[in-house]
């Protein structure tokens, strides 16, 4: 189907149904906008409202490809909210290892599958491929909880040839997304390594890490946790645009300063630095940290693996069609021409002069503001694995 609006011409597929089994809601598919940015206010008409992502594209791992049809009546029809759905997965492991370089951190917990913040850059996305499930929509509205991961857990770091290090959780999608509210799962997770003494490590966007200050607090003092929060921007119309359910500069930043008046070191992460849309916040972003609270911090680059290029790129020409061109120039500036470059020492922050530019400023900032890049390391001398049920009364 074509619209005009003036000279310019959009082709894109009409909405189709979510798959079957997870709801009737619709959603709207824009293909081929990079050059129709004329259409910019049409298209905008079609986005989900309050979601990241413009499509919903199938899995790369689909045997099928499905895409609705017009039905020949020319008249535009408003689009349903799409509600959020959580599916329930008995986890039969808990702890996830990963032998990645460019990682301060060998093993990850996740207590979800998808993330209802919705930020259409999240690198996360392509692991719903695994599910079958699409990394655009289906990511942010398909949500997968794992209640008894605490249990598996447990039984994990008591056995024998456990070592202890640092545990990472949030490093995939965020363990305080909404639905944790509901579903409690990271509190769980975060009473057994308390009651163990292993140290943890968490990344979040998510205001409800608030609820969990008895614990992280006393964790804290035992010098068993840090914690990383995410600011990407400090534009609140733009956040909202690009991470649409995850909470506001503003109230991420009063996060870190509730958090750091609890005891708990906190990281001001700028990440992802986006070129020519978030990057010149850079020194704003650290100071705001800063001033907060914040003792260390960090940046990325954006990163766009597998599907998340299409997606961002779609969100782009959504959002910012007159930005969309320099964007994508300097992030292929920086991987050698591609979308991304995966090598292991050059996915975090790119090369060339671009990258080295950033970098530099960071450095800068860092240092005038006497931050730290690095946190002091984390006790793992109090760890004591879980006693089984079995031996509990061996000490008698």
């Amino acid at each position: 189907m074509a619209r005009t609006k003036g000279d310019a011409a959009c082709h894109f597929r009409m909405p189709r149904h979510v798959k079957a089994g997870y709801g009737q809601s619709i959603v709207a598919y824009v293909h081929d906008v990079f050059y129709c940015r004329a259409m910019e206010q049409d298209l905008r008409t079609q986005l989900a409202r309050g979601r990241g992502a413009v499509s919903n594209a199938d899995s790369r791992y689909s045997t099928v490809t499905r895409h609705g049809d017009s039905d020949g009546w020319d008249r535009d029809e408003e689009q349903p909210i799409l509600r959020t759905q959580v599916s329930v997965e008995r986890p039969r492991s808990a702890i996830t290892y990963n032998r990645s370089p460019d990682l301060p951190f060998d093993r990850s917990i996740n207590p979800y599958r998808g993330c209802e913040h919705g930020c259409v850059y999240c690198f996360a996305r392509p692991t719903h491929a695994y599910l079958g499930l699409s990394p655009g929509l289906d990511f942010e509205t398909r949500l997968v909880a794992r209640p008894g991961i605490d249990a598996v857990l447990r039984k994990e770091l008591g056995r024998k040839t456990y070592t202890v290090a640092p545990m990472a959780i949030g490093t995939n999608t965020d363990p305080y997304q909404p639905v944790e509210k509901e579903h409690g799962i990271m509190r769980a997770c975060l009473e057994v390594l308390a009651d163990c003494g292993h140290p943890v490590a968490i990344v979040t966007k998510g205001t409800l890490i608030e609820r969990d200050l008895d614990i992280l607090g006393a964790m804290a003092r035992r010098g068993l946790v840090r914690v990383g929060v995410s600011v990407t921007t400090l534009d609140a119309d733009l956040c909202r645009r690009m991470e649409p359910r995850a909470p506001s500069p503003e109230r991420r930043l009063r996060m870190i300063e509730r958090l750091s008046a609890a005891g708990v070191p906190v990281r001001i992460m700028a990440s992802p630095m986006v070129p020519a849309l978030t990057d010149p916040e850079l020194e704003a972003i650290l100071a705001a940290g800063k001033a907060v609270g914040a003792r260390t911090a960090s940046w990325i680059m954006l990163r766009l693996p597998q599907e998340v290029s299409p997606l961002w790129q779609e969100w782009l020409a959504a959002h910012y069609p007159d930005r969309a061109g320099r964007v994508m120039s300097k992030l292929r500036e920086m991987h050698g021409g591609k979308d991304y470059d995966a090598r292991w020492g050059h996915r975090m922050r790119g090369t060339g002069s671009y990258a080295e530019m950033v970098a530099h400023r960071f450095n800068l900032a860092v240092k005038r503001l006497g931050l730290r890049t690095e946190a002091p390391p984390m006790r793992t001398d109090l760890f004591l694995p879980p006693v089984p049920p079995s031996d509990q009364l061996s000490l008698f």
